[in-house]
């Protein structure tokens, strides 16, 4: 076969990649690529005199009968020109020789391939190869070559990148935390100032009580021995309905003494819900916390929602209580919002399809949060069993879909939540990274092994919180 002469080489042709600035998220296809094929048949003095036109060709893919064969890098071939006779051996004879001597190990990727990745797979090459271009497959019949300093140039600059938003992100953190201390110590002085005023009512209530009794015991006296007052005495009696009173002064302030006691619970929880976690975790009664979140959430859990308190025998968890609460608070309010977007999907239904209401049974659809806690045997790595406390929330509402479900399991990971900080993502490393513990999703729900009653109905959602037992 006659060998091609160097005009029969097509030139170099160089692909600029992407014009947008790098990302965390840039492949191989936006970094420059070149595109540059020599025959096997072509003359080593051919690829060396298009190395010399092009300075920054990086090497050269070989063909063979239109097939790919391999690849030579510019400082394959300089390396082998100053071997002894090297000149002699290697530009008078067709680069298939020169091939047979630098052949070594291409690392080869796809175009889709991230930059990242792409840089850390370079540098566990071995050292004689980290200077080797790389071979980019945009598809199965079409290669690049991908210069080694291009690539490492792109991979530090999106480390840079990187390392700036880590910085943003860890400077908006700090601001949200020392706002959110502020907010938890703001809300803290409201609720103790709330407490001082709601004590001495709950005080005097005692007091009141017993005065009231007293001056309705000597108002009786006095009747017992003056059966006919004067006048001006009856005027008054009638006019203060005496009689009306006997029964609505008891009731009255049993009326303060249960706003009292409520208001008291609901600065109570206040507290509790804004407190600030110490260095260290403290023991904390589960339920004393499930119950302040319920009741912060009383405005929303109108009559329709229905909560179901399945309580185990527990004993006080070591936890931090302020994280834990902002957990439980994340988690209850998507219950929520889910049923009462299905209640209120529920009802357009039947206004904007009065139709649907002929001849048809209208639901009875109870939305119902349930609330179950336990202690679980759960088979650890080395075969044994431990046990965990378990907090399950479950909502017989719709249920996720598996975009969603996978959406939110997606979050969960390190990736995934450092582009975007959810509240379920924040909840999962709090338990997670805070209290070595374990954070699960289910839906549609299935009954748990040791439920003492089987899911809600409806397709439902389910988090489950498991702590290690101490």
């Amino acid at each position: 076969m006659p060998n091609k002469s160097m005009s029969q080489l097509m030139p170099p042709a160089l692909y600029e990649g992407s014009n947008q600035a790098l990302h965390l998220e840039s492949t191989l296809q936006d970094l420059p690529l070149y595109d540059f094929q020599a025959d096997l048949q072509c003359l080593g003095c051919e690829l060396a005199q298009i190395f010399e036109q092009n300075p920054l060709l990086p090497g050269a893919i070989l063909v063979n009968r239109g097939k790919f064969a391999g690849i030579i890098s510019r400082r394959r071939l300089l390396e082998s020109l100053i071997r002894p006779h090297g000149i002699e051996l290697f530009l008078k004879e067709p680069l298939q020789v020169l091939h047979s001597y630098t052949r070594c190990e291409i690392l080869q990727l796809s175009g889709t391939t991230p930059i990242v990745a792409a840089a850390h797979q370079a540098l566990r090459r071995s050292p004689e190869l980290l200077g080797e271009p790389i071979l980019v497959r945009v598809n199965p019949q079409k290669y690049y070559l991908l210069d080694i300093h291009s690539l490492n140039i792109a991979y530090w600059q999106i480390r840079g990148i990187e390392t700036q938003v880590r910085y943003e992100r860890t400077q908006v953190q700090m601001i949200q935390s020392d706002k959110m201390a502020n907010l938890g110590r703001l809300v803290d002085g409201v609720a103790h100032e709330i407490l001082d005023p709601v004590s001495f009512i709950w005080g005097n209530l005692s007091h009141v009580m017993e005065y009231g009794t007293s001056l309705l015991q000597l108002l009786d006296a006095y009747e017992k021995h003056v059966p006919n007052p004067p006048p001006e005495i009856v005027n008054l009696r009638e006019a203060g309905e005496i009689e009306y009173l006997r029964q609505d002064l008891p009731r009255t302030i049993d009326s303060i003494r249960t706003g009292a006691d409520r208001l008291s619970k609901l600065a109570t929880s206040l507290q509790n819900f804004c407190h600030i976690d110490e260095v260290y975790p403290k023991p904390a009664d589960l339920h004393e916390l499930i119950e302040s979140i319920v009741l912060l959430l009383k405005s929303r859990l109108t009559s329709e929602i229905h909560i179901v308190r399945n309580y185990g025998q527990l004993p006080p968890v070591l936890c931090y209580a302020g994280q834990l609460n902002q957990v439980l608070m994340n988690i209850l309010s998507n219950a929520v919002d889910a049923l009462l977007n299905q209640a209120i999907s529920q009802q357009l239904d039947l206004d904007f399809n009065p139709m649907q209401r002929r001849g048809t049974a209208v639901p009875t659809f109870k939305p119902t949060i349930e609330i179950r806690t336990q202690v679980r045997l759960l088979p650890s790595a080395d075969g044994a069993t431990s046990r965990w406390i378990s907090i399950c929330i479950t909502d017989n509402g719709p249920g996720l879909s598996p975009e969603v479900h996978q959406q939110i399991l997606d979050s969960f990971s390190v990736k995934k939540r450092a582009a975007k900080e959810t509240s379920l993502a924040v909840s999962y490393q709090i338990i997670t990274a805070k209290h070595g513990g374990k954070l699960e999703v289910r839906s549609p729900v299935q009954a748990l092994p040791g439920a003492t009653s089987p899911p809600a109905e409806g397709a439902g959602t389910e988090f489950e919180i498991l702590l290690p037992f101490h």
